[in-house]
């Protein structure tokens, strides 16, 4: 049993306060650090509000549930955010064009070392703006974080990644060879049709144990979870980019290659740091895709999601744009050697 895996005494206990105090400050440090990036960048900090009609749509994010009363006692279902992005869209189809949001968000079925019920997330968009370039500010952040504690190193459960290694870019074709041996775009058509039945005969041929019930999207999400995820980021932080598109529910199809979105996420010490979108702006086919994914919902959690209405009309709206959400608390985790989450909320985990 690793220290951190040691039940803990309460977090305002004084002993454990004192005990987790240089990570809280080095936290601090870091959002100071960032915001003032963001505002040299000339970005508007914005605050979304938390309480929305939907808390996204995504298969597997769990919303947490509340009831707003009206004076008469009249209820309306809303749901904690688990994401500012609806949010942040609508203003930018109101016209703003690069913000950035330190969230308060709210996920259920979530627990661990890494996880926590209610947290930070860094969230910006950039209006007219490929997605090459938020990844780039995703590398820069990773600079501000280390000077701001400071460190030349992140670090996380025994792993350590030089601040100025020189970051890895690998597509998921590539990660998929790589490290498990497969061919990922041979199960996928070139209108992205997907042949569940090849990718599960690879998978098995890698040694991911696969059943006749798994879907192409839950043969993808094992191969990716046992053999691809436990090798990234460990000398470098690593660009994990160009997911397949039915991975990728609110990202737009990449022009070159219609079976990939623009899609990418950041590992660092094996973590997985951020995930960025080119923006999906077609509100017909992000309808689809979010009817699709509360089907799923259904079929596996007994539950959905209403869709939210102003954010598909806003859609038709919204310029092109790209967009990146960061766990703040697991940046502030590796750049401050923290050894859980927990260390780096001021008021602990509930």
């Amino acid at each position: 049993m690793t220290h951190s895996d040691v039940p803990q005494s309460p977090w305002w206990e004084a002993g454990r306060h004192a005990d987790r105090r240089p990570f809280l400050l080095a936290r601090n440090r870091i959002k100071k650090a960032v915001r003032a990036w963001f505002e040299a960048e000339d970005f508007c900090e914005i605050e979304a509000g938390q309480l929305q009609v939907s808390p996204g749509n995504e298969t597997h994010l769990h919303g947490l549930a509340t009831t707003k009363l009206a004076p008469d006692g009249t209820p309306t279902p809303l749901y904690l955010h688990t994401s500012p992005e609806f949010a942040c869209k609508k203003l930018l189809a109101a016209g703003e064009e690069k913000i950035f949001d330190f969230a308060r968000v709210f996920r259920n079925r979530e627990a661990g070392p890494l996880h926590a019920t209610e947290f930070t997330m860094l969230e910006w968009y950039r209006a007219e703006a490929d997605w090459q370039e938020v990844i780039e500010d995703c590398l820069a952040l990773l600079r501000v974080a280390a000077a701001a504690v400071p460190t030349e190193q992140f670090a996380w459960r025994g792993h350590q990644v030089p601040v100025n290694a020189e970051p890895v870019r690998l597509s998921l074709a590539e990660a998929f060879d790589r490290y498990a041996g497969m061919d990922l775009m041979a199960s996928i058509g070139s209108q992205g049709q997907e042949d569940v039945d090849l990718l599960r005969a690879q998978a098995r041929g890698a040694g991911v144990s696969t059943d006749g019930s798994d879907t192409w999207s839950d043969v993808f999400s094992k191969v990716l979870v046992q053999k691809i995820e436990p090798s990234l980021g460990f000398d470098a932080p690593c660009v994990l980019h160009s997911y397949p598109i039915s991975e990728a529910a609110l990202a737009r199809k990449n022009p070159n290659d219609p079976r990939v979105a623009e899609r990418f996420e950041l590992y660092v010490c094996g973590v997985e740091l951020a995930n960025g979108f080119g923006e999906l702006t077609d509100a017909a086919e992000q309808r689809t895709r979010f009817e699709a994914d509360m089907e799923a919902k259904q079929a596996l959690y007994g539950e959905r999601y209403p869709l939210d209405e102003d954010f598909l009309a806003a859609l038709t709206k919204m310029p092109k744009a790209s967009g990146v959400a960061l766990g703040f608390d697991r940046l502030a985790v590796l750049a401050s050697g923290a050894r859980r989450i927990d260390d780096v909320l001021w008021t602990g985990v509930v």
